[in-house]
């Protein structure tokens, strides 16, 4: 249930691109309804896992990658995504992702085999990667700017929070009365009429200046995040100093310094690492890094644990999750005005030892736990200590960049946060499942397993907040407060 904090208008886009034809509610209609999507798909199979465990016989790690297999791919090409609509036309691109997230859909709804599931995953990633930066795009071509832009913005933003809110129960309903499948071809319908609706109603624009698209660049990233993630997960069953696991991690990083060589050298380079220079934005996406890897993993493990530890039917799992939606709600909505009184640096550090106190206390979970001892006062404090946390330090990377950067560096602390959950939820899954195998898998296994992680992810964000104290600049980022 991760919310994409809000993504500032690029300052590159076309001055000519033409309102579109389609009435503005039509328009804001069809865009929310792909960003809806997109977030939902993040969160909503998390509540299906065990499901999708018995259904086709994964592996306590080999479940992660059914989650893992959408966020690498969604991160590793979401800036390319965002490049593509601006040169090959905004409707187009939208199209393009939507029409691939729907049939990947269908692939991972049919699946028979562990890797076919997987797979679909992946491509819905790179789906959801070419689909989400073309939604904001379309928005503010079709809107004036002024106060009908802004709107139109926070409406984006409200849609995606939702999404993601929403994607617990949403999981619960369609695995406990269809099946675990259904949270997967629920995209089918919805996305062949949103896609209809977009080639009929929906006006092409693009970008005028011609630019090269960094494919190789795109393809590097998120090939060394999978090698290194694929490396992580191979420590727990053949050790660090097996073959299985250090070739894959030494790949990886080699993958990704070549990554940086490309980025270094290209004309126009899907990272520009110049940005990094910036004490602003580079602290902001270490801190956003490391804030990810530990947060991201919540519902993951929550999902787990009610289910498999304390039997809760999959629509049970759904509904408990609900205070915790709306705390991450409740924290992303307020966040901004209480930014412009403390200080971004200031609540940035207030949410993640929110979150962090959160986690510790999720960490004493056990198998006897109930739902209000061990459900509900962690889950709002972890959610509402995310969701103050992501609007702050994104405004803080976008405060050190020129206009021009600001939609990259919002894109980037995007990318940032969700690579690290991607590695979070190795390392933590690899963590957790080390010490369920130590159990044998009984239920007080399960349950000491998941709560280690919560322990070490309390940790990694406990170093968040410290490079935050050392390195954040404090400042008073302006906010809309559209």
């Amino acid at each position: 249930m991760v919310r994409m904090p809000p993504i500032a208008e690029s300052a590159t886009l076309s001055t000519t691109s033409r309102r579109s034809a389609a009435p503005a509610w039509l328009v804001m209609l069809l865009v929310c309804a792909g960003q809806f999507l997109v977030v939902l798909d993040v969160s909503v199979v998390n509540v299906a896992l065990p499901a999708v465990r018995t259904g086709l016989g994964l592996s306590e790690l080999g479940l992660q990658w059914i989650v893992n297999a959408y966020v690498i791919t969604f991160a590793g090409f979401m800036l390319l995504g965002g490049r593509a609509a601006d040169l090959f036309g905004r409707k187009r691109i939208f199209v393009l992702g939507l029409a691939l997230f729907t049939v990947a859909s269908l692939g991972g709804g049919l699946a028979q085999q562990p890797w076919q599931l997987i797979a679909a995953r992946t491509v819905q990633g790179v789906g959801a990667a070419v689909l989400s930066p073309a939604t904001l795009t379309i928005l503010t071509t079709s809107f004036p700017a002024g106060p009908a832009r802004t709107r139109a913005i926070a409406t984006w933003t409200a849609v995606g929070a939702g999404g993601g809110a929403v994607g617990g129960l949403v999981g619960g309903v369609l695995t406990e009365y269809l099946s675990w499948r259904w949270v997967l071809l629920i995209n089918v319908p919805v996305g062949a009429l949103v896609l209809t609706g977009a080639v009929l109603w929906l006006t092409e624009s693009r970008q005028g200046a011609a630019r090269r698209l960094d494919v190789p660049g795109a393809l590097l990233v998120t090939g060394g995040l999978g090698l290194v993630a694929y490396g992580i997960v191979q420590t727990e069953t053949d050790g660090w100093a097996s073959a299985s696991a250090l070739l894959p991690l030494a790949a990886g990083l080699v993958v990704i310094a070549a990554f940086l060589a490309v980025e270094a050298r290209a004309k126009a380079p899907l990272m520009p690492l110049g940005l990094f220079r910036l004490r602003p934005v580079s602290s902001a996406n270490a801190a956003m890094v490391l804030a990810g890897a530990a947060m991201f993993s919540m519902w993951y493990f929550l999902s787990l644990y009610v289910q498999n530890v304390l039997d809760y039917k999959p629509l049970q799992a759904g509904l408990s999750f609900i205070p915790h939606s709306l705390s991450i709600v409740l924290g992303s909505k307020i966040g901004p005005r209480l930014m412009n009184r403390l200080g971004a640096k200031t609540l940035a550090v207030t949410g993640a030892v929110i979150s962090a106190s959160g986690m510790v206390w999720q960490g004493t979970m056990d198998v006897n736990g109930t739902y209000l001892g061990t459900i509900l006062g962690p889950g709002i404090l972890m959610a509402l200590g995310a969701g103050l946390t992501a609007t702050p330090v994104a405004a803080i990377a976008t405060s050190g960049a020129d206009p021009a950067d600001q939609g990259l560096v919002s894109g980037l602390i995007n990318t940032s946060r969700q690579m690290g959950g991607a590695l979070g939820l190795s390392i933590l899954s690899t963590v957790a499942a080390s010490r369920i195998e130590a159990g044998h898998g009984a239920k007080a296994a399960l349950a000491d397993g998941y709560g280690l992680a919560f322990q070490v992810g309390s940790g990694v964000l406990l170093a968040s907040i410290l490079l935050m104290l050392l390195a954040l600049p404090r400042r008073r980022a302006d906010v809309a407060n559209g």
